[in-house]
């Protein structure tokens, strides 16, 4: 893989003196990043956002050395377009906010911080977005390349929707480095504009997700199609083996479960699999016990065979693997206790990602579930709780809607709806009993109750280290 140009110092200066508006700083990075690489360079930024200095302090504080021009907090005021020529609109942010659509109307130049990035990233880009899996994909992609491609000369950068900004990173890459994006439904509908295209792009799966953003399944779907759209042959497509649905330019890879004869990566049992047209390698696998579940494997077939692509060794992936950390919030045991292993899976906000959770686990499960309303299709999900799950506590918007596709005379499903975290916590440990895992995967969206999934995973975390059956 190639990526363009060393980025120029003049590249940078040229935005000495422009006014910028940053709009939504958020709390996970990308915000800040661009007001502090907007500020550095010269640009004279205003900063706004709907939350308040209170709830923004974390990233106010990271801020306090940046001369930022102006800050209008608790609302998006319609003369933070004064003067206005640069707008870095923040992807929570719709396209048709009255404020984006006046900018456009204006003729401003509207972007996006990973935009931002990519119009001065010199290096060579794999792109990874999906509905479930994405973060742990790219995680994955980048420990392969990090410790299964000793003669890189390079380095491995890991940005966007993982929580990373690289705009800070860009006066020191190379053409040589490779980046390792994660991408969002909301970014790549900003990116599109944009023609985005990645060397090598990674759709781990697809199911409706963020219909309240997207306003329909065939909106969302075209946001993650057009991670593929500007590809030529020269690049290189990485899908499941079953989706067969996209439109893809490039040269097609898929990875699996089992190995159809196609290009690709395919993780059977105890093997590899790696196929390129008439070159095939094979070797034997070790999935790490720090990643359980069919789904973890079919992220591990999908890194492998981005990082194979890329150039890195599939021979020392399974050791390399061996040290490999999952990310927090992602299945990951916290604590075993009084005969009971609690799991935080908050970052399941799609019923098809809890489904995937309660999948890996054999026994009795005490389910922590529900959230934010998406405006998603629960009706799978609640299936799979009563097949699977001895007792369930339910919070959010969408308790009372999991509720009634749960109630089931002839099942023997204990159901309990909580008022609070605190009490839905209290009523899953008194379900339990030795043996149980006590399962944090909502599958629902985090808002109403809670900040984000972390705040989320966080309580469940401090909660379920600080309880004790007495």
């Amino acid at each position: 893989m190639a990526g363009s140009n060393v980025p120029s110092i003049s590249a940078f200066s040229a935005y000495t003196g422009v006014r910028a508006t940053v709009m939504g700083l958020g709390r996970f990075g990308g915000g800040v990043g661009a007001v502090r690489f907007l500020s550095l360079h010269g640009a004279l930024v205003t900063v706004t956002d709907l939350r308040s200095a209170e709830e923004l302090a974390d990233s106010l504080a990271s801020l306090k050395d940046i001369p930022v021009a102006r800050f209008a907090l608790s609302g998006h005021p319609e003369d933070v377009l004064s003067d206005c020529q640069l707008l870095v609109v923040n992807p929570a942010v719709r396209p048709d906010h009255p404020l984006v659509l006046r900018a456009r109307s204006l003729k401003l130049d509207v972007t996006t911080e990973v935009a931002l990035f990519l119009r001065h990233n010199p290096a060579a880009t794999i792109a990874v977005t999906g509905s479930n899996g994405k973060s742990t994909t790219t995680a994955l992609i980048g420990h392969l390349l990090q410790h299964a491609y000793p003669e890189f000369a390079g380095s491995i950068r890991l940005g966007g929707n993982i929580g990373i900004s690289l705009l800070d990173q860009l006066p020191a890459m190379r053409s040589e480095d490779i980046v390792v994006l994660e991408l969002s439904s909301f970014q790549l509908a900003q990116l599109r504009r944009e023609k985005f295209r990645p060397n090598i792009a990674v759709l781990t799966n697809f199911s409706p997700n963020h219909l309240d953003w997207h306003g329909s399944e065939s909106d969302y779907r075209r946001a993650k199609q057009s991670i593929f759209d500007a590809q030529t042959r020269d690049d290189v497509a990485i899908v499941p083996d079953d989706a067969d649905e996209w439109r893809i330019r490039s040269t097609k890879f898929c990875f699996g479960l089992a190995d159809g004869g196609q290009d690709g990566a395919f993780l059977e049992t105890g093997m590899l699999v790696l196929r390129s047209g008439s070159h095939e390698d094979a070797v034997r696998f070790d999935v790490p016990a720090q990643l359980p579940g069919a789904h973890n494997r079919l992220n591990i077939a999908a890194a492998a065979c981005a990082a194979w692509l890329a150039g890195a060794d599939m021979k020392r992936f399974s050791t390399a693997l061996q040290s490999f950390r999952p990310l927090p919030h992602r299945l990951q045991l916290v604590v075993e206790t009084a005969g009971r292993q609690f799991w935080n899976d908050s970052i399941a906000t799609t019923p098809e990602s809890a489904i995937m959770a309660l999948r890996v686990f054999p026994g009795r499960i005490i389910l922590l579930a529900g959230g934010y309303d998406k405006g998603q299709d629960l009706a799978e999900f609640s299936r799979e709780i009563k097949s699977r799950v001895a007792a369930v506590v339910l919070m959010g918007q969408t308790a009372t809607a999991l509720h009634e596709l749960l109630r089931d005379a002839s099942s023997e499903l204990q159901i309990r709806i909580a008022t609070d975290f605190s009490e839905a916590f209290e009523c899953a440990v008194a379900f339990s009993q030795e043996g149980d895992i006590v399962l944090l995967s909502p599958g629902c969206a985090s808002y109403g109750w809670f900040r984000d999934f972390q705040e989320r995973g966080d309580l469940f975390s401090a909660a379920a280290k600080g309880w004790s059956p007495n």
